[in-house]
């Protein structure tokens, strides 16, 4: 289906940009933990794909298929691609992201941050995540900033 025709589409459906929940998942679509668990519960994230847009989630790797965490660069290279998508889907989705590779990959905020730099206005990152990425005052324009706690 053309991209005009996918979002006419979807903006007759829906009266306000889907909301998608952006988690770090691993290649075995394996989501038993962690913001991975929330996606399923909540947010229609299918068990087995562990990359990519399902339901109402996008999954962005953290850790390969026998759940051993993916070398950082492998991940930027999966979080450009959600990026790129982000982009394209600008006018009918907002992208609510966690703290991704933060919490079981074990990564620090400081590692992951920066793969986020060109994240469009459409994807409401973490507290903080968008200050001193861009612009001469440090920060990009964003929505909303916000953090999502699970238990």
């Amino acid at each position: 289906m053309p991209p005009e025709k996918g979002k006419k589409y979807i903006n007759t459906i829906l009266k306000d940009p889907l909301q998608v929940f952006v988690f770090g998942s691993n290649l075995a679509g394996i989501h038993g933990a962690g913001s991975a668990l929330e996606a399923v519960q909540k947010h229609r994230a299918v068990h087995g794909e562990g990359v990519g847009f399902h339901g109402r989630s996008y999954a962005i790797p953290t850790k390969d298929k026998n759940l051993k965490v993916l070398p950082l660069e492998v991940i930027k290279e999966h979080i450009k691609v959600f990026i790129e998508f982000a982009e394209r889907m600008k006018s009918v989705m907002d992208f609510n992201v966690v703290k991704i590779g933060c919490g079981l990959a074990g990564f620090k905020e400081e590692q992951i941050k920066p793969l986020f730099k060109n994240a469009p206005d459409n994807c409401n990152l973490p507290i903080g995540w968008r200050e001193g990425l861009n612009g001469e005052n440090g920060i990009i324009s964003s929505k909303w900033s916000y953090t999502i706690y699970w238990s």
